[in-house]
C-alpha cells in the first residue's frame, strides 16, 4: 500500500482510492493497495468526521440564518466554513463514487456471465 501525492497510478488489483486529505501545494493524495490497512480505516474516519462537521455546520448556519440580526463578520465567517465544508464533502462524494463505479465493472463480468447462453 502506498498513500501518493499528485497523479494516481493504479495498482492491479484496486484503482487508487482519493484520500480526504490533501498533500503539498493542496495536491490530491491517493492510497494504492487493498484498502484494508491502516491508512484506508483513517481515511474512514476522517471522512466520517468531515461529513459530521458538515452536518452540524448546515445546522449552524439555519439557525444563523433564521434571524435577522447576523451581521457581516458572521456572514464571511459561515461562507468561508460552508465552501470548506462543500469542498471536503466534494472530494469525499468523489472519492466514494470512483470506488462504486470500479466495485460495478468489477461485478459485471460475473453477472453477465451468469446470464450468458
Amino acid at each position: 500500500m502506498r498513500v501518493m501525492g499528485g497523479q494516481s497510478s493504479a495498482s492491479a488489483s484496486a484503482p487508487a482510492r482519493l484520500l480526504p486529505w490533501t498533500g503539498t501545494g493542496g495536491r490530491p493524495c491517493y492510497l494504492v493497495g487493498s484498502g484494508t490497512g491502516y491508512v484506508a480505516r483513517r481515511a474512514d474516519e476522517v471522512e466520517e468526521i468531515q461529513l459530521d462537521m458538515a452536518y452540524e455546520l448546515l445546522g449552524h448556519a439555519e439557525g444563523l440564518l433564521a434571524g435577522t440580526d447576523a451581521t457581516a463578520p458572521q456572514l464571511h465567517f459561515l461562507a468561508s466554513r460552508l465552501s470548506e465544508s462543500l469542498e471536503q464533502v466534494q472530494r469525499i462524494a468523489e472519492s466514494r463514487g470512483s470506488r462504486l463505479e470500479a466495485a460495478l465493472a468489477e461485478a459485471r463480468p460475473h453477472l453477465n456471465s451468469d446470464t450468458s447462453p
